[in-house]
């Protein structure tokens, strides 16, 4: 570790921190339906969109229809996407002729995308034509994130509101997130990409000589739209295999950084708009609270692992850190920082193969999955994420101290305490049934290229990526199979769907309570014993489900290695 590794981890910790407020105050009057100075502009265009789409934006759902809304819009877009891939084939803006991708690698992609994982099984720059990419992932891209962020806002309603029946329109949410919050930052940033040296054409891929004299095909095509909302929506899904260690995706240091910046801005600010709408913004800058201290542990502990380096190698005389699968232009500092953010904010873009990592730098972005990708996470995912464990940590508290819990007055029962359970609890039972049955078959153990405990945290965090809709991998693993592909598929459905419906219906449980006036035996919610008890209770719950099996993993793999002993 370095004073100039911390220097950097430290500005990227400032810019996204100085963001949180006005991208925060700006997202809430989106998404209160107040003017803007985007509205003369896009104000046409959205009722516009409205008209064409049948949709009454004055007319409000309760929480089963705004569930309903949502899980049909992703069913429609789960099929457009599984269509588009299989006739890919017959279809425009295809140069290199790809062919139609096989069913089961359809039906992982389209999944992948729906949820917002945007895990890979593939080679994305010799399998997706243009059309794939741009029609396909790239909306994708927007609308999963689109739909992060409106379920996120449908349960801060839920808080904020008082005998109320609705809990916002799920069509205006989706309009909105995408036409006013991620369409204008993806145009201005994409527009500045293009500018640091990411390509941005429709051309044929490009063959070229090398020195040896042998013929190169380097690909291209659309790379800066994608990326940048890829980028933004905490999507992952990269133009190229290798994602942002890729010189195309990631061209400079410059880059390196606002990428980093983009997937934890919305996600952060986020936060600030659960204050403002709850009308104390203090709880939000609680929140945030909470999710820094957690971010700060992951990233001080992963800095420190791949710091530190391989003991095997150290034994050898060599020494200078863990440089196997990073890059020489960001080094340690900034391939730990990024290996963090992607994860804590289920992202999978990398600029570092994790499965080059330290077993301990490892075991953070693997555990910050499974504790539900809450540590800024997701757009929309995070906050929601952290609130059900809110939900549980106010519950405890009151407990403690004797009386009714509550949170921002609102009473907090058996109902909403047993619907944060179960879409906490549903991502173990995902990650670690399916992490059991390929452990058990034959299928399942053809996957890792490693046996031992390193096999098995190929298997472990293949499910993690899935279930906590992250879409990084550790890269050993040979994932594009039926077994894979279809298992790999049913997680990310799980921790997506099986996650958010349980949330919409606490947002609508909540909405309909009454707001309770603070008194002397309510526990506070927006100072210090907020944010240590939240902390402690997501550190307690994620210990207690997944300790067993990440210390068959990472933590046996880190004793052996630092034994002499290599698997």
């Amino acid at each position: 570790m370095t004073v100039n590794g911390w220097l950097q981890i430290a500005l990227f910790c400032a810019i996204v921190t100085l963001l949180v407020k006005p991208l925060g105050r700006y997202m809430t009057r989106v998404f209160s339906g107040e003017r803007t100075f985007l509205s003369p502009v896009l104000g046409p265009v959205e009722r516009g969109i409205y008209w064409l789409s049948g949709v009454d934006d004055r007319r409000e759902q309760g929480w089963v229809v705004y569930a309903v809304a949502m899980l049909l819009f992703s069913l429609a877009g789960f099929l457009l996407l599984y269509a588009l891939m299989r006739l890919q084939a017959l279809l425009p803006f295809n140069p290199t002729g790809q062919s139609a991708v096989e069913p089961g690698l359809a039906f992982n992609t389209s999944m992948s995308f729906d949820t917002n994982t945007n895990w890979q099984s593939y080679v994305p720059e010799t399998t997706m034509s243009y059309l794939v990419q741009m029609a396909g992932l790239t909306v994708h891209n927007f609308v999963s994130a689109a739909t992060g962020i409106a379920l996120a806002v449908a349960l801060v309603r839920g808080f904020a509101r008082r005998s109320a029946s609705s809990i916002g329109n799920f069509w205006v949410d989706l309009v909105r997130g995408t036409l006013y919050v991620l369409l204008p930052i993806s145009v201005v940033v994409g527009l500045f990409f293009v500018w640091q040296g990411m390509p941005q054409n429709l051309g044929a891929y490009t063959e070229a000589t090398t020195l040896e004299g042998a013929k190169q095909v380097i690909a291209q095509g659309p790379v800066a739209s994608q990326e940048v909302i890829k980028m933004l929506g905490t999507n992952g899904g990269g133009f190229f295999n290798a994602n942002s260690a890729h010189p195309f995706e990631n061209p400079t240091a410059l880059t390196n950084l606002i990428e980093m910046v983009l997937i934890f801005s919305i996600g952060a600010a986020l936060t600030n708009v659960f204050g403002r709408m709850v009308g104390d913004e203090r709880q939000g800058w609680a929140v945030f609270g909470v999710m820094a201290v957690l971010f700060l542990l992951g990233v001080t502990v992963a800095y420190w692992a791949e710091g530190a380096g391989n003991p095997a190698l150290a034994q050898l005389g060599l020494s200078g850190g863990n440089m196997e699968g990073k890059e020489i232009r960001f080094g340690i500092a900034n391939s730990a920082l990024f290996a963090t953010v992607t994860t804590d904010a289920s992202c999978g873009a990398v600029n570092a193969m994790h499965d080059s990592l330290t077993p301990l730098g490892g075991l953070v972005p693997l555990f910050n999955m499974q504790l539900g990708e809450i540590i800024v996470g997701g757009v929309g995912a995070g906050l929601y994420g952290m609130l059900l464990f809110a939900i549980v940590a106010v519950f405890v508290a009151g407990l403690m101290v004797g009386r009714t819990p509550e949170y921002l007055g609102k009473k907090i029962e058996a109902k909403e305490v047993k619907m944060a359970m179960l879409a906490i609890l549903v991502l173990p039972l995902s990650i670690l049934g399916f992490s059991a049955l390929a452990t058990v078959v034959d299928a399942g153990l053809a996957g890792p290229a490693n046996q031992g405990p390193h096999g098995f945290s190929e298997i472990l965090y293949a499910y993690t990526s899935g279930t906590a809709n992250n879409g990084s991998a550790f890269a050993g693993i040979s994932a594009n199979t039926l077994f894979y592909n279809t298992t790999i598929g049913l997680a990310m459905f799980i921790g997506r769907f099986l996650m958010i419906v349980p949330m919409v219906a606490i947002a609508g449980s909540l909405a309909a309570k009454k707001i309770v006036p603070a008194s002397a035996g309510t526990f506070p919610t927006h100072g210090g014993l907020f944010v240590g008890l939240t902390v402690g209770v997501i550190l307690i719950v994620g210990g207690l489900t997944y300790f067993p099996a990440l210390a068959l993993g990472p933590l046996v793999e880190h004793i052996s290695m630092n034994a002499g002993t290599l698997f």
